[in-house]
């Protein structure tokens, strides 16, 4: 058990990152980043990326992601902290595996929404599991050669996040933070 708590405890940046695009929209001052990252623009008659993946949603994510990184440090004062960590949060570059944790699960959700796209799903249309997992598949991708954990620990993550992924979707529909649910 202390294992899964470990993992969901190391992948908070990136989920955090993953959820900020939605509370984002509901921030004023972001509004100048409300641009789509593809401008509009089309590859092969489809939407590179489509018009809700914005600068505002990769801006606030990496924010968000980075901070709650800085609030582990923090929180490492406590033992329960330390024993629910795979790293010394006070010696290791936590900022740095906190932001490209965001980064990495920010690009992977832009790569499989393109992917999607191309399938000819639009936005918002569920796209199991890809949808689900993308932004986990990236953020291994960014930081699986500079940190070093165990492979079980990215699996934990990905089932987890399969799962976590929808329940948080239906919470956020019921809370009216999401349009649809999955």
């Amino acid at each position: 058990m202390i294992i899964i708590i470990k993992s969901l405890y190391f992948f908070l940046p990136a989920y955090f990152a993953n959820m900020a695009p939605s509370f984002a929209t509901r921030l004023s001052i972001l509004d100048s980043l409300a641009k789509p990252i593809d401008s509009g623009k089309q590859y092969k008659g489809f939407p590179i990326f489509g018009s809700h993946k914005t600068w505002r949603g990769i801006v606030s994510g990496l924010f968000l992601g980075t901070l709650i990184a800085y609030f582990q440090i923090l929180l490492t004062r406590f033992d329960f902290f330390q024993k629910i960590t795979f790293f010394d949060y006070q010696k290791e570059n936590i900022l740095l595996l906190g932001f490209l944790l965001s980064l990495g699960a920010s690009l992977g959700d832009l790569v499989f929404s393109f992917f999607k796209r191309r399938r000819g799903i639009k936005a918002g249309v569920s796209w199991i599991p890809f949808d689900q997992v993308g932004f986990v598949i990236g953020a291994f991708l960014f930081t699986g050669f500079l940190f070093q954990v165990p492979l079980l620990v990215w699996l934990l993550i990905l089932v987890f996040s399969f799962f976590l992924h929808i329940i948080v979707n239906r919470i956020g529909f019921w809370l009216k933070i999401v349009p649809r649910p999955l």
